[in-house]
């Protein structure tokens, strides 16, 4: 759909009165816009060339045995909101949230040609929304040696599947050795950290230059892959 339908304001109240309001996944979209593309992979799965991001908080285990309960959603809630915040400032799609960790897909189902950087522009915004985050919590007198909202992200570019799978439980996702690729690149960087492929580094070189490239044995794979630190 290319017409335009206003969001936010007083504009957008006789939209909302009937249900048309921002997607949950991506408040730059509607709701009309995500039924549509909803019915689109129930119909059928498509290919897609995206950037997909992961996004771990870690030290989560260690952080729910000795904090509150309380404290512990509250960081969860924290680092949900800055993740969501900055992947829809580069317009990207949030996913899915697993447990302590998010899944961002870029170029679907608002197409960049840039989308490569604008996931690894994402990235470095949760890190710093994190960071800042992390800093108001030690200035507060919350965890115990700062910690926690330490994040660590893996980026891939390449061609996914995007669909409905599974069948007695549905779930609208993309799958295909990006998504694989994405996820343990995630589990192998560091807190702090953001690791990316040599896809990423290839398609965004004005946020990449600098890196320099180091083997990782990941999980599931039999050859070393290349991932770049930003």
């Amino acid at each position: 759909m290319r017409l335009p339908v206003p969001l936010r304001g007083p504009a957008s109240i006789p939209f909302r009165a009937f249900g048309i309001r921002p997607s949950r996944m991506n408040p730059n979209t509607c709701t009309i816009c995500e039924l549509m593309f909803t019915r689109v992979m129930k119909a059928r799965k498509i290919t897609v060339d995206v950037s997909v991001l992961f996004a771990d908080l870690r030290g989560y285990t260690t952080l729910s045995q000795s904090l509150s309960a309380d404290t512990v959603s509250a960081l969860l809630d924290d680092f949900y909101d800055e993740c969501a915040t900055a992947i829809w400032e580069f317009d990207g799609l949030l996913n899915k949230t697993v447990g302590d960790a998010v899944m961002a897909i870029f170029n679907f189902p608002i197409p960049h040609q840039d989308h490569a950087e604008r996931a690894v522009l994402a990235a470095k915004e949760v890190q710093r929304r994190c960071q800042l985050r992390r800093e108001l919590h030690l200035a507060e007198g919350i965890g115990l040696d700062g910690s926690e909202l330490a994040v660590g992200i893996g980026i891939d570019s390449g061609e996914a599947s995007f669909g409905e799978f599974g069948r007695s439980h549905r779930d609208l996702t993309a799958v295909g050795t990006v998504v694989n690729t994405a996820a343990r690149a995630q589990s192998a960087a560091e807190a702090g950290r953001i690791l990316v492929t040599r896809a990423v580094c290839e398609r965004a070189q004005s946020q990449t230059a600098e890196s320099e490239a180091r083997a990782y044995h990941l999980k599931g794979f039999e050859q070393p892959i290349d991932l770049y630190e930003i």
